[in-house]
């Protein structure tokens, strides 16, 4: 029973600040990290921005505190009464008053309040500086001839909107700006889209009539990268029409109010942004038959009247006059007729280029470009950390010539001595040389052995 831990910390006295440095250590090192749920209690924020509340559930609570420098971004939304969250931190104890604690690294809601709670104070604040007023909102052109997708350049979402926007308007050009849509990252992508196709239109790409930025649907937080305000802020900057088109119908995001018109689905955002060729084309004949009526009403009215005139008193003997004026309105039918048939082949004529000329914009040669230029972009990261390694590697090796510089036989070498007691420590003060005490000099090259007087 000699060696039992449990029996020597029993016959111990401890102060206090000991016991609790031993239960402090016991709990980091026993249990450490945990991910605890409950409800904010008894909160309270500190001048320092250190927030300090209980996290408590029906039958225990817990001291927690989130100290500032531990939330993440640059502005933390504060806790509140209330409010049930999940949270994950350190088991530790505040000794100063013997009490154990949870030191937070991150907070999240229990379900999506937290994220509720961000949505709706980034809506309140973009709201109030006028970036939903419906006055700066714009029309979408009525037949666009350019297209540019900011969305993922794979998945069903991208290719569906492809299928429509093939078949209602095959003559649209289409451009994919290839963006994240979900996770770290994903929301300064999408933003960095919009301001390089209002940068590049007309410049280094074809001037580009409306954008549409989405994805499909997904959970609140795949969502929530629209919901970020530089997202909001590219979509306001934008010059061209934008199109939000995020998740499902019930879906709704910080995006879909910044935007100039808002899709239930991406599959709707581009059946909005074109209209229906075969629409068009029946639309056209429509024009063509009205306007053929309307030839033939006004031939009709001005045969009628000529009819009347012929039979008048005053044109009974200049007949040849009039038979000379029938030839001239049966020649302006006939150019008419002509001209409304060419008009029709002209249209039809465009209409076949352009569907020509999207079947020649395939996206499978914009991956490809988009492939070589990944590739690219591989061979320089990797030139780049080669160089790092290579500036490491001799930093590593002037710091190991200093170690050995500094180091004690470096010491010696320099022509320094080193006072050992007998037991073989190192004498630092003079108070520490008893007389008749035996000593060790080390030098360089040896060591001498002496007796203190």
């Amino acid at each position: 029973m000699a060696n039992d831990p449990v029996s020597a910390l029993a016959s111990k006295v401890f102060s206090v600040s000991e016991l609790t440095a031993n239960v402090r250590k016991t709990l980091e090192g026993s249990i450490g990290q945990v991910c605890v749920e409950g409800e904010v209690s008894n909160y309270r924020m500190q001048a320092s921005g250190h927030q300090y509340f209980t996290l408590k559930d029906s039958k225990a609570q817990l001291a927690c505190v989130w100290f500032a420098g531990r939330f993440s971004g640059t502005r933390a939304s504060a806790l509140s009464e209330g409010m049930a969250v999940q949270i994950r931190g350190m088991l530790t104890v505040f000794e100063a008053q013997g009490k154990y604690q949870v030191n937070v690294q991150s907070v999240q809601a229990s379900g999506t309040g937290l994220l509720q709670a961000k949505f709706e104070a980034l809506k309140r604040r973009l709201q109030e500086e006028g970036l939903f007023d419906r006055e700066r909102k714009r029309a979408l052109p009525l037949h666009a001839s350019t297209v540019a997708l900011v969305t993922s350049p794979t998945g069903s979402v991208v290719q569906d909107m492809l299928k429509v926007l093939g078949r209602r308007a095959p003559w649209v050009r289409v451009l994919i700006y290839p963006a994240r849509v979900q996770g770290q990252n994903a929301a300064a992508k999408i933003a960095e889209g919009i301001r390089f196709l209002n940068r590049e239109s007309g410049v280094s790409l074809p001037v580009i009539d409306v954008i549409i930025a989405g994805r499909g649907g997904g959970s609140v937080e795949d969502l929530w990268c629209f919901n970020e305000e530089v997202v909001a802020r590219a979509i306001f900057e934008s010059a061209i029409p934008l199109v939000s088109a995020v998740g499902h119908e019930t879906d709704f995001t910080i995006a879909d109010f910044v935007a100039d018109h808002r899709a239930p689905t991406p599959s709707v955002a581009a059946e909005t942004v074109v209209p229906d060729g075969i629409a068009l084309r029946r639309e056209i004949r429509n024009h063509g038959d009205r306007m053929e009526a309307l030839v033939h009403n006004q031939l009709g009215h001005f045969q009628q009247r000529l009819d009347y005139l012929g039979r008048s008193a005053l044109f009974r003997e200049p007949r040849a006059r009039l038979a000379e004026a029938a030839q001239r309105v049966d020649a302006t039918a006939e150019a008419l007729r002509r001209a409304l048939l060419d008009q029709l082949g002209r249209l039809a004529r465009k209409v076949e280029i352009l569907g020509a000329t999207v079947r020649s914009h395939r996206p499978d040669q914009v991956l490809a470009l988009r492939r070589q230029q990944i590739q690219a972009a591989h061979a320089r990261l990797e030139r780049v950390a080669n160089s790092q390694l290579l500036v490491q590697r001799q930093e590593i090796e002037r710091l190991r010539q200093k170690l050995v510089l500094l180091s004690p036989e470096g010491t010696l070498e320099r022509g320094y001595s080193i006072a050992l007691s007998e037991q073989g420590g190192v004498i630092r003060s003079i108070s520490e040389v008893k007389p008749g005490m035996k000593m060790i000099t080390r030098l360089r090259d040896g060591r001498v052995n002496s007796v203190a007087e």
